[in-house]
């Protein structure tokens, strides 16, 4: 797995997150390169290192890399990241979604991210990846 690949930063004790990323997972049918690190994980918490701006960022991370540097998106524009990632009508989603201004688009993804514990009930279920899957897991 290259270290260039895109990296999903999530929140691993959250259903809705841990959710999302079996979406990803089950969706990602063209590079299949993108990794997964829960927030706790060494590898979430060096982005949050190596990137002041988003330490505290209690959100999703897209971290991808643009001309060799890498480049953290959050809150919306992280689910922009992932639908370009991901291609076909996906990208068709993140273009319309672009159209919008981030001060409307923010507002809607804070709102379901405040209440997304109470979204898919219970704790969060651990993702359990196919053994294709299981090397784009970071610790």
């Amino acid at each position: 797995m290259s270290a260039d690949a895109p990296l999903l930063v999530y929140d691993g004790e959250c259903g809705f997150c841990t959710r999302s990323v079996r979406f990803i997972l089950r969706h990602d049918v063209r590079r299949r390169t993108a990794r997964f690190a829960a927030r706790a994980s060494e590898a979430g918490r060096a982005v949050r290192e190596r990137h002041a701006s988003v330490r505290d960022v209690d959100s999703l991370l897209w971290v991808d890399s643009v001309a060799g540097q890498e480049r953290v998106r959050y809150y919306s524009d992280a689910l922009i990241g992932i639908a370009e990632y991901l291609g076909g009508p996906w990208a068709w989603v993140g273009a319309i979604a672009r159209l919008l201004p981030r001060a409307l688009r923010d507002p809607g993804y804070l709102l379901i991210a405040r209440v997304r514990r109470r979204l898919v009930p219970g704790n969060a279920a651990c993702v359990l990846p196919s053994p294709a899957e299981s090397s784009r897991m970071m610790a």
